[in-house]
């Protein structure tokens, strides 16, 4: 039995009660979470109080950035602790229009999509941040000492967060364009000198101006561009007996 289509204002009540279960979610976990907003903010400032010489500390400029600085970063935590739920959410929305065959690609998909994106965090603050703050706490006259704006300092690394969980979304992207028909995997991997300039371009953009982060996310976009390719190349492979 087919499932009969809901009306235009059916669908836009299912959407807003869905948005407002995701805020809910948001808000749950901020409000769980909002006690260890300094731990928290002491977590992610770690990879740079490492490198900082001993009679120097991280600061704060502004009257209220030791309250505000650990606010905005918890709200950005529960948001990612909140990820899975609020695609479980959009997924719920999206899945009733989809095939079945549709729905089987696209879950597998949807888990990948979301370990990637924390993949590209825990690669950022594990391997991205202790080299970068060792470079740049490294090279500095010794005349002067490093004591970093806690509200700068956030910025700086929920930048890179972003910048490195969106930059290893691309395997997703890849197999999307060559499931979809719309590149083939010999075409994407006759443009890889492209696609290197590419991330680079990228890596630039979405990187502080030093060249160590930039390669340290244009180097990673591009080898999982490759996996991406490879993956691509096993669904055409497999492609007729799908059929």
């Amino acid at each position: 039995m087919t499932d009969q289509p809901l009306p235009l204002v059916q669908h836009l009540i299912e959407l807003r009660d869905r948005l407002l279960r995701m805020l809910l979610a948001v808000l749950v976990v901020f409000l769980s979470l909002f006690y260890f907003a300094n731990d928290i903010y002491t977590f992610v400032a770690a990879p740079l109080e490492k490198f900082l010489p001993p009679n120097a500390s991280m600061i704060a400029t502004d009257v209220t950035s030791p309250f505000f600085t650990p606010f905005k970063l918890t709200l950005f935590a529960a948001v990612v602790v909140a990820i899975p739920y609020l695609l479980y959410q959009l997924w719920g929305f999206v899945a009733p229009a989809l095939y079945k065959h549709e729905k089987r690609f696209a879950l597998p998909l949807l888990c990948a999509s979301v370990s990637l994106f924390y993949a590209g965090m825990a690669f950022a603050y594990y391997v991205v941040f202790p080299l970068v703050f060792g470079f740049f706490t490294s090279v500095g006259p010794e005349n002067v000492t490093v004591m970093t704006d806690i509200s700068l300092y956030l910025n700086f690394v929920l930048k890179l967060f972003f910048a490195f969980g969106m930059a290893f979304q691309i395997p997703v992207a890849t197999v999307l364009l060559i499931s979809m028909g719309i590149a083939s995997s010999e075409s994407l991997a006759s443009k890889r000198p492209y696609i290197v300039v590419t991330c680079f371009i990228i890596g630039m953009l979405l990187t502080p101006p030093d060249i160590i982060s930039q390669s340290l996310l244009a180097v990673p976009m591009w080898l999982l561009f490759e996996s991406g390719v490879l993956v691509g190349r096993v669904i055409e492979r497999n492609r007729p007996d799908e059929t």
